[in-house]
């Protein structure tokens, strides 16, 4: 049994019943036998359903984004925001999805040789909460359009934007078992991956569970793409826009509560600035509005369960014992931490080298190029970098020096449609996202005519 729970007034929300084994196989077998059909359908049958998906989220992004709301905590107006993203996503690949996976004509001594991008299969998405609608369509709306079929085991508080997912694509139109909820643990996961139908796994979350998901996958030879979070720095140099670029940190520390995988959870700042800096981003934070997370003036909501706001107490005491400076918050009520701000924050700290999931961040000083990249590698995640600087030739002389999956200079990292995204180190491998992502689950077969 799964139940979902408002994490701001502890009101419980929905109880969804998990399936059994015989239940899992046969939703299974659902998805592999439409398969066999959908694989053949044309792009413009695809498109037409995906658009058909944009438009529904579009109709109905408040119930959407309430659904977001009460179970996971996420303020309402970044819910609305993350629904209209979905309906972007579904709109782009209906848009470019023909072309992106078009043959690929090779000249070699054969009177012709190509190659041709055909789908997999059955492929399983496990997803987080701290993105419920998000997290999942960016994984549907390519593999969807590219002929593949999915089947979701999402995390369990956030089970009921899961059917109300599987219901919006039959609402769309798109056949039986094209997306279909599982209502399973993580227990079952291994199972489902041994099942000769599931041909891939992608996995957006932790380090022990894209471990253990890829392991599996791995036994039974089946690709796998992973996400597995970040702790990205925010490197402010001294000639960088200062106004702006304040504004620009603070939402990508605190928007979501903090609970994003690309935020920005390092803060380096130039030594000559930092001062003037850190009042800045301070003066900024207080005037954020904490509060019912259905309030749309909130900005600062709850975390999704108590556990997780325990977690970042503990990585800030923990800094502050010690020897990082408690510049503002710190303060824990139930699932509500207060926007916290550490400085003479070190590389030893938890603050800097663990993944901070929440509203809180510490700042280091450097002095010097060299040093601002040192510090930013000095982790074990490889997901994004932000360089804030007006010099345009630095920020592409640095870029190569940083172990990240994408640079962002003057904004915050965010995932685009367009672009592919995804990390390197412990922050997984793969890529989702653009035509890079679309391909990631397809066969590239090569074809030679003599």
């Amino acid at each position: 049994m799964k139940t979902s729970t408002n994490p701001y007034n502890g009101k419980q929300l929905h109880i969804f019943n998990e399936l059994d084994d015989s239940e899992l196989s046969k939703k299974i077998e659902v998805a592999h036998q439409r398969f066999q059909i959908w694989k053949r359908t044309s792009f413009v049958e695809r498109s037409r359903l995906m658009l058909k998906v944009a438009e529904e989220l579009k109709t109905n992004t408040d119930t959407y984004a309430k659904t977001i709301t009460q179970e996971m905590g996420k303020p309402i107006s970044q819910a609305r925001a993350e629904v209209e993203k979905c309906a972007w996503v579904c709109e782009y690949y209906a848009e470019n999805a023909e072309e992106q996976l078009q043959d690929e004509i090779v000249e070699t001594d054969a009177e012709k040789s190509y190659v041709s991008y055909e789908p997999l299969g059955v492929v399983l998405a496990v997803m987080p909460w701290n993105y419920p609608f998000w997290q999942v369509f960016r994984f549907a709306a390519p593999n969807l359009i590219a002929g593949n079929v999915g089947v979701l085991k999402h995390a369990s508080n956030v089970m009921q934007s899961a059917e109300m997912i599987e219901r919006l694509f039959n609402k769309a139109g798109f056949p039986k078992g094209c997306f279909q909820n599982l209502v399973i643990g993580s227990e079952k996961i291994p199972s489902v991956l041994e099942n000769d139908n599931v041909r891939a796994v992608t996995l957006t979350g932790s380090k022990p569970a894209g471990a253990a998901v890829a392991s599996k996958a791995g036994e039974h030879i089946k690709k796998t793409v992973l996400e597995l979070g970040g702790s990205n720095a925010l490197i402010v140099f001294a000639d960088a826009d200062m106004d702006t670029e304040v504004d620009t940190c603070v939402k990508a520390r605190f928007q979501n509560t903090g609970q994003s995988c690309i935020a920005g959870k390092r803060l380096l700042v130039q030594e000559d600035i930092a001062d003037d800096f850190k009042q800045r981003f301070i003066d900024k934070i207080k005037e954020l509005k904490s509060g019912d997370p259905m309030d749309g003036d909130t900005y600062i909501g709850v975390l999704a369960r108590e556990d997780l706001a325990e977690d970042v107490e503990k990585q800030v005491q923990d800094s502050i014992n010690m020897g990082a400076t408690l510049e503002i918050g710190g303060k824990r009520k139930g699932t509500y931490y207060e926007p916290t701000v550490l400085s003479e924050v070190t590389p030893e700290m938890p603050m800097f080298k663990e993944e901070t999931f929440g509203p809180a961040i510490g700042i280091t000083t450097f002095t010097s190029d060299e040093e601002a990249v040192e510090l930013s590698n000095d982790s074990a995640f490889g997901l994004g970098v932000s360089l804030f600087t007006e010099d345009v030739q630095r920020a592409k002389r640095l870029a190569p020096l940083f172990d990240e999956g994408a640079v962002f200079v003057n904004e915050l990292v965010k995932s685009d449609p367009r672009l592919p995204f995804g990390g390197i180190k412990t922050s997984g491998y793969g890529r989702e996202l653009s035509g890079h992502g679309i391909k990631e689950f397809m066969n590239r077969k090569t074809l030679y005519f003599k």
